[in-house]
């Protein structure tokens, strides 16, 4: 788990959500430039974070839908996570022999609010994954990871899923290296079960 992403229609709603729920105060997290969305960060662990994710008043409506549904989120909620990985192309060619198209590797990155940049290369996070459970992947390179200035006061301690269909979507994270359970569901859902301040908490 690198981290888990939880959209809002408002950043502010979302952020008030999330640290009512853990206690906590969240951390600048940036802007996506060019993606229409900016993003706060709250740390799960030495290597596992959580970004509340939504659309950018400041930036104009980019050239395509923006990530993560978020032109289309009625309500915050948790909508997908991201595994990190060292060799995205072999893992998108695994997928895809499985029947599971992450989409081809591409650069990204933000800008933190003192102006210096965050990069990394990610699967594409507009890939359908079976409704978001399927991750998308990272790879940080040199970047230095987030959870380095992150206080951890809350922690990540376990995920499981939920799809109409879940002997596919086991097929597909055993071909991509991943266990988790996976439940039978009446739509894709992703649960993240935290230990917070607040006590330990299942958030969806």
């Amino acid at each position: 788990m690198d981290h888990l992403v939880f959209a809002a229609p408002d950043l502010d709603e979302g952020v008030r959500t999330i640290e009512d729920l853990f206690g906590v105060e969240m951390k600048a997290g940036g802007q996506h430039h060019g993606f229409g969305t900016r993003n706060r960060l709250v740390g799960l662990g030495p290597s596992t974070y959580m970004e509340v994710v939504s659309i950018d008043p400041d930036q104009p409506d980019p050239e395509r839908p923006r990530w993560f549904g978020l032109d289309d989120l009625a309500a915050p909620r948790l909508v997908t996570w991201c595994a990190a990985a060292p060799d995205l192309p072999a893992l998108v060619a695994r997928g895809r022999a499985a029947g599971i198209d992450l989409g081809d590797p591409a650069p990204g990155g933000r800008t933190r609010p003192d102006g210096s940049r965050v990069s990394w290369t990610v699967t594409d996070p507009w890939a359908e994954r079976a409704g978001g459970v399927i991750p998308f992947f990272i790879d940080w390179g040199k970047t230095r990871h987030p959870c380095r200035t992150l206080p951890a006061i809350s922690t990540f301690l376990s995920a499981r899923l939920e799809h109409p269909d879940p002997a596919t979507v086991e097929v597909w994270l055993r071909a991509l290296g991943l266990d988790i359970p996976v439940e039978l569901g009446d739509a894709p859902a992703v649960i993240a079960t935290i230990r917070t301040l607040r006590g330990v908490i299942e958030l969806r």
